[in-house]
C-alpha cells in the first residue's frame, strides 16, 4: 500500500514539475518574451549549445531549465553550477571531480558536476568568471567529449548538452581578451538575449 501511494505521488509530482516548465506557464506575455518562447521551442529539441545573456534576475536559469524540459534529455539530470562564487582553485574539482588524495583536502573520491550531468544538461552560470586555464580545460572537454578527474587516470566519456549564461556582453569580453574566442564560438551555437525586467513589466 505504501509503495502504491508513493508511486502515485511521484507521478503527480513529475507532472507538476513538467508543467512548471512548459512555455505557456512562464510569466510574461509581451512581444519580446513571446519571441524568446519561440526561440526556446526551436532550440530545445536540438543538440545545440545555447548561450543565454541578460542582466541578473532576468530568468536565465529558468530559461535553461525550460530548454532542458522541452528536450529529448528531459528525463536525464539537469545540473546547474554558478561559476561566480567558487574560488578559481576549486572550480576544476567542482566541474570535473577528483580522486582521493588528488590534493591536501581530497579525502574521498568526488564526481564533478560535468560527470553528474552525463546524459543530460549542464547549466554554467556566469561563465565569464572562469579563468583562462579553466576555460581551456572546458574547451578540451567539449572537443574531446571526455574528461579525467583531477588526480585520476580513467577517461570518462561525455554525452552532455551545455547551456551557459552571462550578465556581461560576451562579444565585448572576447574583444577585450577576457574570454577565449575559441570557447565562445563552441558555446555560442544558439544565442538568446533575455530582456531586463524593466522592459517587460
Amino acid at each position: 500500500l505504501e509503495l502504491n501511494y508513493l508511486s502515485k505521488e511521484v507521478n503527480i509530482l513529475r507532472k507538476r514539475y513538467d508543467n512548471a516548465y512548459k512555455v505557456d506557464m512562464i510569466v510574461g506575455n509581451n512581444k519580446k518574451m513571446k519571441e524568446i518562447y519561440e526561440q526556446i521551442k526551436v532550440v530545445a529539441p536540438t543538440s545545440l549549445t545555447v548561450m543565454l545573456q541578460g542582466e541578473s534576475g532576468t530568468g536565465k536559469e529558468v530559461a535553461a531549465n525550460m530548454i532542458h524540459r522541452l528536450s529529448d534529455r528531459k528525463d536525464k539530470p539537469f545540473i546547474a553550477i554558478d561559476c561566480g562564487p567558487i574560488p578559481d582553485t576549486l572550480i576544476e574539482s567542482e566541474l570535473f571531480g577528483h580522486e582521493k588524495g588528488a590534493f591536501t583536502d581530497a579525502r574521498t573520491q568526488k564526481e564533478g558536476k560535468v560527470e553528474q550531468a552525463n546524459g543530460g544538461t549542464i547549466f554554467l552560470d556566469e561563465i565569464t568568471n572562469l579563468s583562462d586555464a579553466n576555460q581551456m580545460k572546458l574547451l578540451r572537454a567539449i572537443q574531446e567529449k571526455k574528461i579525467i578527474r583531477l588526480g585520476g587516470k580513467k577517461t570518462i566519456e561525455l554525452d552532455i548538452r551545455i547551456i551557459t549564461a552571462s550578465n556581461v556582453n560576451l562579444n565585448e569580453a572576447v574583444n577585450s581578451e577576457m574570454f577565449r574566442a575559441d570557447l565562445f564560438y563552441r558555446l555560442n551555437e544558439f544565442h538568446i538575449d533575455l530582456p531586463a525586467l524593466r522592459d517587460r513589466k
